[in-house]
């Protein structure tokens, strides 16, 4: 293979693994330099070796990230796939109501979300527990966008497929399990699989109200000694192992299920 055959892909040609290697390489290889001789400019020299010493603080506030998501992700798609259901409903105030509690959600930061619902909804209802707030919070959140996932899946299901069911004596219940619900799982999943990483940084807003979550951790530690600039290097790069692994595997997934009408 020709020098500059690697850094230029030709018109019907699929790249390959060595090229996809050395292209990441060098592309990862420039955003380090970019940032290592900003870092020279400022005269800063990073040292992280304190962080072994939290480092069974870090690992707890970790799994409470990851348990936190999980948790976040199972009460959204609920909520989501509730929410999307009574969009199309019938009952205009079960309709109109899911309209509201998206547009609501999606169309408000969720810093202002998190001080109304924690500080004034949770305490009228007694909710004091930070962990369980912060599972509330964030699944309301993310519901909301999820909800739109489930309703555009919904919304490419031609008519023609719902009224074949209709034809063939299909009742509604079995027109949802055997043909809308597949179609929706097939179109929805890759987004879905990239929703779940959003669910995972948004987390770290819940710090606001104590949860000691991964961001939570790292603040008390700088706080602590005062290495900001790589207590947030290094969460960043916590995240990232978190978040990156899903980047993959919705790219699979979009690739797999990938179809056309």
């Amino acid at each position: 293979m020709a020098l500059h055959r690697v850094f230029i892909k030709g018109t019907n040609d699929k790249v390959t693994l060595l090229q996809k290697f050395l292209n990441i390489v060098i592309a990862v290889a420039i955003f380090l330099l970019f940032f290592f001789f900003s870092a020279k400019r400022l005269n800063i020299n990073f040292d992280f070796s304190f962080l072994w010493t939290f480092r069974y603080r870090l690992i707890k506030g970790f799994a409470t990230t990851v348990e936190l998501s999980l948790v976040s992700l199972i009460l959204s798609l609920l909520l989501g796939f509730l929410s999307a259901m009574a969009n199309n409903s019938r009952i205009l105030a079960v309709s109109y109501f899911s309209k509201v509690y998206v547009q609501f959600f999606r169309g408000t930061p969720m810093i202002m979300q998190i001080y109304l619902f924690f500080y004034i909804v949770g305490t009228a209802w007694g909710v004091d527990n930070r962990f369980l707030a912060g599972v509330l919070i964030l699944s309301l959140f993310e519901g909301a966008y999820i909800a739109e996932i489930i309703r555009g899946g919904i919304d490419s299901i031609e008519p023609t497929q719902l009224e074949a069911a209709k034809a063939v004596g299909l009742e509604a219940r079995q027109t949802l399990r055997l043909i809308v619900l597949p179609q929706i799982i097939k179109r929805t999943l890759p987004a879905l699989a990239g929703q779940f990483a959003s669910i995972i940084k948004d987390s770290s807003l819940l710090s606001l109200i104590s949860v000691i979550e991964l961001t939570q951790t790292i603040r008390e530690i700088s706080a602590s000694n005062f290495a900001i600039f790589e207590s947030y290097i290094f969460l960043g790069l916590l995240y990232l192992s978190l978040t990156f692994p899903i980047s993959l595997y919705t790219r699979y997934l979009e690739g797999k299920f990938s179809y056309e009408n």
